[in-house]
Parts: structure tokens; sequence; C-alpha cells
């Protein structure tokens, strides 16, 4: 294939010579483009697009094969870009495949509406969970409407359960009767809001709820011990020995248990950018794995008779794995932790084979494990930190100037250790930056001083905490574990002093509107250019994350925010001081709801209730409010219940209105000068937000498309009466 000048064919050629001369492993970009297929399916709305990008994917590998054939003169000068365009399409088509086939097995359709029913039902998971007061059930039940099964998940409150608790035989496998009041898995309050409808739909759950009376259990579950109920029994054992929130997080390290730690302390450990440590990922399994490894080499060694015919390294490898993946089971075996068990397997067999164990090929197929086993993970925040956490780290390990800093040379011992201290904070560093655009755009909040915390919290839960939580099971073997108890409660005190501190100092929490998507996908393929690339070619991987970061910084602040059920609305102004603050129309008694508004107005001061406001008039039904945006005035007027008003009055005051928002239906006769969100507008677009200066409406249901976890409410009749002027127009969606 020719061409003259800057043709196709002399793109070809400057591609063909990249690919030629660039140091690079083919494993890790083809686990970036297969990721990138199942990312494109959540972002195409519509059937017909996902099979356009399939096609698209397999025509591209087709025409590649078609245009530079084997054999040919041309396989000379193209057979790296054949290789390349054939491998990336077929790819990319098996990830949009795949997660469409995995949404297709697993969704579960959600209930119609909300209901209290009454459920029996099989317990198919229970989880404890203390510091809310309650337990959780997921319940496997028959509908008996609908006439199919369904599987439920119900927050049991400790308080109905009485002073006995949870009655004997609850766990898994008992067969139980209760009332709960269900209702379909909610979709995001607003635009950039957590999506669990979405999260729902791959777990399979139909519907959540809370039980109201009592329960009764009618099978017993089997006495057999299952994993879950070693969890629990290791869980309440730790919390047993160790009191109060020390005790918790204690529990979290040894066995997954999330369910005890004050809401308080997990705010403290996320605004200081500890709360990885939360989590089972790849520094507790890394650390479990490790320690079973040298112990099980040291502890060989000392049997010469082994040591002489025994490879020690294999059979401490396997000792570390069989350790590794029972640790994996018993904390829960969520999708970190696999892929931290699947890593650390590959290291341990790199160690085994004396290749080397921190290598992109080694993440790239632990990405890929997960992704083909769990595909809606790619677009979560638990994968997307993990693996941009092990690139950052690999990435900096096998930089030149890293090293040639830490190279071995003839130094006295505390510069060494200097050495070590400045790499790790150093490497805190960089693997902060590269969480940071993940972090904003999905909690819109970041911790700015976790660098500094992780250079202390690391190793005190590596090297301390962890080691002396496993001394402290093992002694009490024979009831002397309480001594390793005590140091494990002022060793993870001290790690809660450290995120206390660190959270209450000035500016240490960056709160941040929704960031684009497209600044994240140019923040992403920056990264991974910077990370998979050698040489000075990864270089230009700086050009999108600088063009993105200015996009960050460019971000419009919402002018308004209304929640899909239309009772909490939240508006951005500048108070006299000249701060951003949020005014609400509702002073809500959710956390959950006043974090959405302030997190996604990116203001850190508590909500001050209109009716507080200066220049705002109040009614029991209604508020106005004036702000101005964009060179004009806009006028608000926010309902405030669902009151009836005399219709002439109402539509009066809605002609003198740029945009009225309400919880109820509102008549035709009420006509703002630009926007209508009453209910039925809000039932149809989910929860919205407004940029007044552009004149932007940014809606929940525009990311949702024809994805089974999303439904559009069936079309209902206006309460109005037939001869009422028809509705006022407004903007475009």
């Amino acid at each position: 294939m020719s061409s003259i000048g800057g043709g196709p064919g002399a793109l070809a050629e400057r591609a063909e010579a990249f690919l030629a001369t660039a140091g690079f492993e083919r494993a890790p970009w083809l686990a970036v483009v297969f990721a990138c297929g199942i990312i494109t399916w959540f972002t195409l709305p519509h059937p017909w697009q996902w099979l356009a990008a399939i096609a698209g994917g397999a025509g591209a590998a087709l025409a590649a094969q078609a245009l530079w054939p084997p054999g040919s003169a041309g396989d000379e000068t193209r057979a790296n870009l054949r290789l390349a365009v054939i491998a990336c399409g077929a790819v990319f088509a098996f990830g949009v495949g795949t997660v469409w086939a995995r949404s297709a097995i697993v969704g579960a359709e959600p209930i119609a509406r909300p209901a209290v029913v009454l459920i029996e039902g099989r317990v198919l998971g229970r989880e404890d969970q203390p510091a809310e007061d309650r337990l959780r059930l997921i319940l496997a039940m028959r509908d008996a409407d609908a006439g199919i099964a369904r599987k439920v998940r119900v927050n049991v409150p400790l308080a109905a359960l009485g002073k006995a608790g949870p009655p004997a035989g609850l766990a898994e496998g008992a067969v139980v009767r209760l009332r709960a009041r269900l209702m379909p898995p909610a979709s995001p309050m607003l635009p950039g809001s957590y999506d669990f409808a979405r999260a729902a739909w791959f777990q399979g759950l139909s519907a959540t709820g809370t039980m109201v009376g009592g329960l009764t259990v009618l099978t017993p579950a089997p006495e057999s011990a299952g994993l879950a109920r070693w969890q629990r029994t290791l869980s309440a054992h730790v919390r047993a020995e160790v009191p109060g929130s020390p005790g918790a997080i204690a529990a979290a390290f040894a066995s997954g248990d999330r369910g005890g730690i004050a809401e308080s302390d997990e705010v403290a450990m996320r605004d200081s950018g500890l709360t990885h440590l939360l989590s089972i990922s790849g520094l507790h399994v890394s650390a479990v794995i490790a320690a079973a490894y040298f112990a099980a080499l040291r502890l060989l060694a000392l049997w010469p008779a082994l040591a002489l015919r025994v490879r020690l390294p294999i059979v401490a490898a396997a000792a570390g794995a069989l350790v590794g993946i029972a640790y994996t089971l018993l904390t829960g075996a969520e999708v970190p932790t696999v892929r931290s068990c699947v890593a650390a397997l590959l290291v341990l067999g790199a160690l085994v084979l004396g290749r080397d164990p921190l290598s992109l090929r080694m993440v790239a197929v632990a990405a890929g494990f997960v992704l083909l086993l769990w595909p809606e993970s790619a677009i979560g925040p638990s994968f997307q930190m993990s693996f941009a956490a092990v690139l950052a780290i690999i990435a900096l390990s096998n930089s030149a100037p890293v090293k040639a800093f830490l190279a071995p040379r003839d130094e006295p011992w505390w510069m060494r250790f200097g050495r070590r201290t400045v790499m790790l904070f150093v490497t805190g560093v960089v693997i902060e930056l590269a969480l940071m655009p993940i972090v904003l755009f999905h909690f819109h909040r970041a911790g700015m001083y976790g660098a500094l915390a992780n250079v202390v919290a690391i190793p005190l839960v590596t090297f301390i905490a962890m080691p002396l939580i496993a001394l402290a099971l093992v002694f009490d073997l024979v009831g002397a574990g309480w001594p390793f108890w005590w140091l494990v409660e002022r060793a993870l005190a001290l790690l809660l002093w450290i995120a206390h501190f660190t959270a209450g100092q000035a500016g240490a929490v960056r709160l941040m509107p929704q960031i684009r998507g497209l600044a994240v996908a140019l923040f992403a393929s920056g990264g991974l250019w910077l990370a998979l690339w050698h040489g000075r070619a990864r270089l230009a991987g700086f050009v999108p994350v600088a063009a993105a970061s200015v996009m960050v910084a460019l971000t419009p602040v919402p002018d308004m925010l209304i929640a899909g059920e239309g009772q909490q609305v939240g508006i951005t102004m500048r108070a006299p001081d000249g701060r951003l603050r949020l005014v609400s129309l509702r002073d809500s008694r959710s956390d959950y709801t006043r974090d959405n508004l302030m997190e996604l107005a990116g203001v850190g001061a508590e909500p001050v209730p209109i009716a507080q406001w200066p220049g705002a008039r109040c009614s029991p039904e209604f508020c106005t409010l004036t702000i101005a945006r964009g060179g004009r005035d806009w006028v608000l007027l926010l309902g405030r219940g669902r009151s009836q008003v005399e219709e002439r009055a109402l539509a009066a005051a809605c002609a003198e209105a740029d945009i009225v928002v309400a919880e109820r239906f509102l008549p035709r006769s009420c006509r703002p000068r630009w926007l209508k969100a009453d209910r039925r507008f809000l039932e149809r677009s989910g929860g919205i937000a407004i940029d007044l200066a552009a004149e932007r409406i940014t809606t929940v249901a525009q990311g949702q498309g024809e994805h089974g976890w999303w439904r559009e409410p069936e079309p209902r009749a206006m309460p109005t009466r037939p001869a009422s002027p028809a509705p006022a127009t407004t903007p475009s969606q």
C-alpha cells in the first residue's frame, strides 16, 4: 500500500517504524484494550451501538489482515502494525462482547415499585454491621406476583431482634420469614453520584429494604461451618480481644469485616488518604504471603536433610500461595483481594523461575483475569485505583533515575536507610498523583496529605500491626495472646490518631465538582503511556496529562443541583465574605444527601437553608430566589411540599419565574420562562445539574441509555384539566 506525502501510507510507515523501535511489552497493552472495550459498552447507550463497536473491532482486524497479508511484500514493512491492529481489534471486540454477555447473564430485573412484602426465603449471605446497629441479609425469595425468583438485600435493625440479638441458626443456608419494605435499587441521586442500581444489577439484586416487625427462623442453617461463619467468628474474637475503634480496624485486617468501624473513623481514614488500608488488597495480601514465604523458608532451612534434597524456595512459595489463597477466601474474596492474590501468586511463580517479579506482564495477567471474571469492575474505583497504584510503583521502580538512586554503594547504614525513606515518600507522592484523578472523578473529594500520612501508616500496618495480629491469633491457641493484643491496640490507636490528625489539618480535603469523562480519559491515556512505554517515547504522556489538568482546573461549579425526587435542591451562591456556599431547599437529616450535594457542588461548608439566605422569600408552599448568572438574573420558584395551591395564583407565579422545581405534578398552566422541573420531568430525567451561564442541563438519564439497570417510567396522565394550555418548552436535553 503506497501513498504520497503525508497520506495514510506515510502514517502507516511511521507507526510501523515506531512499533519496531519502541521497547514495550504487548500483554499490558492488550489488557488496556480489553478494558477499553468494556468501558465502551458502558459509555454507549444503545444496543445497535454495542453491535457497531464489536463490528468495528472485528472489521479493523480483518482489514489489517487483508491489507497486509502474511507472506506478501507488505509483510516485511507492516508486520508489527498488522499484528497490533489485528490483536487490538479482536481484543476490543471481545471486551465489548464479554461485558454485554455478563450483563445479560447475571443482571436482575428490579422490582417495579416500593412495596411492603412478606418474605420467606433462604439466607445467601449475612453481614454484621455493629457500627450501624444492624445486620444485613442477602435473601433468595420467590416473587408470588411476578412468579419469578429474586435476590434481595434486607437490613435488619438489631433493636428489632431484642436483647438476645440474632437468633440461633441465622446464617447462610437458613430459611427465614420476615416482613420488609422493599425498594428498587436506587439510581444516582445526581449526575456523578454513585450508581447503586448498576452495582445491584451485576450483583443480581432485585430490591433492597429494611425489615419491619420481627424475624422468624423457619429452618436453621446447617451445622457445618462455612467460610462466612469462620469470618464472623474471627471478627467477633478480634473485637472481643481489642476493644473500641482499634478492635474494629484489627477485625478488618484479620477477616475483611469492616462492619464495626465507626463512621467518624471511616471519614478520617478517607480524608487522610489512608482508607486503602481498610480494604483488603495488595498491601495486606502481599504482607501475608511474604510473611508466610520467609517464615517457611527459614523454618525449613533448619532441617538439613530436607534442605539438601529439596529446593526450599519452591516449597516456601507453595506455602505462601496456600496461605494467600486461604486469606483471600477468609476475607470475603472481594475483587481487589482476588486481584491482589493473583498478582502475588504470579510474583511467587516468578521468584521460583528466577524471573523479575515486578513486571508489567504480571500486572497484565492479573488485570485480564479479573476483567474476564468481573468485567464490570473496569468502571469501578477499586479496580482502577488498585492497578493505577501498581503501575505507578512498577513504572517508578523501573525508571533509570530511581535505579541509579537505589543502586548499591559503599555507604553507612544510615545513608542507606535515608535513601529508602526518601524513596518511600517519593513512591507515596507518585501514587497519590496517579490516584488523584480517579478519586476526584468517583468520590469528588481527595485527601491532600496522603503521601505524608502513608510514610508512617504503611510501615506501621505492614511491619507492626499485621504481624502482631498474626502472632496474637497463634498464641491464642494456648491462651497466651493477650500481650500481643495489647500491642495491637496501641499500634492501631496510633494509626487512628494519624488519620484524625491528618484529616483535621487545614486544606486536608479537596472537593471537586463532577469532572468530565474526557478529562479522565486524557489522564488515563497519558498515565498509561508514561507507565507502559520505555525511553523518551514515554514523555509524550505528559501532553494529555497537562491538557486534562487544565480541564479539571476549569471544571465549572454547577449553579443548581436537583435530586430526582425534587425534594432536595442545592444552589451555589457567593456569601458576602466571598466564599462559595451551598443554599439548600431543605435542611436534610440525611448525611448521604447532604454529602452528595456538597461534594458535587465542590463546597466544604455546611449548607445554608434557603429560608435563612438573604434575598430569599418563602411561604409554606414555595420559596423564590433571584440569582445572577451569565450576565442576567434568574428567578427561581422552588416547591417546599405537596400542598395544593390555587391554580391561577400558581400560574401567575410560574409566569414570573425562569425555573420552577417541585416534587409534585404541576398543572399545564404553570409555564416558566425556561424550565419546569416537576415530578413528571424529574421521573424521566433523574437528578439534574444546571449550568446557567452556559444554559446547559446535565441529567442522570443521559448516561444510562438502554442498559438493564435503568428503566424510564411508564407515561402517566397529568393530574390536570384537559382544557389547560400546552406545556412550556424546556431546553434541549
